[in-house]
């Protein structure tokens, strides 16, 4: 596939960290291009293929959307969730359903959401909290916090937290629950609005190839 790409441009893609990453890169060798100083072990963070057609560079998910909107990177792979709680002036190209999770309203087995009671929600996704709670009307103070959100209401910060949740091991453990998934979260591939012009003749293949490997591992 990598040859296949009739153009000296050099494309530019920027992965969230960890198992983001792995499964873009994994994609990425299904589309024939090769990156031999990659290893998950490493701690670089650029690496460019064989061909030299194709560089990657490993960033926290977050700032995948502010790399791309300001061209840096080209196209960039990122969880829906980043998209919705920092949105970017990129486009949403394609959903690769790979990072599947939910974001969840979790609390303790008896928290009941009174709408005359004003709630007080803990989570690092503060603006995707707020968006539920004020479409169904429920007044919400919100608490931002970076990591271990969980502690929240077990140590009486928060009636309750708003976050993603996988497995939900790390909700029983402290003694909460799933309350109401809210979101479906998936990763998806973003692009520079410029560059989906400039480069389109690079995007194009990659974008009809990712296409056609999320298919085929959904069917």
């Amino acid at each position: 596939m990598a040859e296949n790409i009739n153009s000296n441009q050099t494309l530019y893609i920027a992965l969230a960290k960890g198992r983001v990453a792995q499964k873009a890169l994994e994609v990425l060798e299904q589309l024939g291009f090769e990156f031999p100083d990659y290893s998950k072990d490493s701690r670089k963070l650029v690496f460019t293929d064989k061909s030299n057609r194709v560089s990657i560079f490993l960033v926290k998910s977050p700032d995948v959307p502010v790399y791309v909107e300001k061209g840096t990177a080209d196209l960039g792979i990122v969880g829906r969730d980043i998209l919705l709680e920092h949105p970017a002036d990129v486009y949403e190209l394609l959903n690769l359903d790979f990072g599947q999770c939910q974001m969840c309203i979790a609390g303790y087995p008896d928290l009941e959401i009174k709408f005359n009671k004003k709630l007080t929600v803990a989570s690092k996704y503060v603006n995707i909290a707020k968006n539920y709670f004020d479409s169904i009307d429920q007044p919400a103070e919100y608490i931002y916090l970076g990591g271990s959100v969980e502690l929240a209401p077990v140590l009486g910060l928060s009636d309750c937290i708003v976050d993603i949740v996988e497995t939900g091991s790390t909700l029983k453990e402290n003694g909460l629950i799933v309350k109401k998934p809210i979101l479906d979260i998936s990763s998806r591939l973003i692009a520079n609005k410029v560059s989906l012009k400039t480069k389109n003749e690079v995007i194009l293949p990659i974008i009809n190839r990712f296409e056609e490997v999320t298919k085929d591992e959904n069917n």
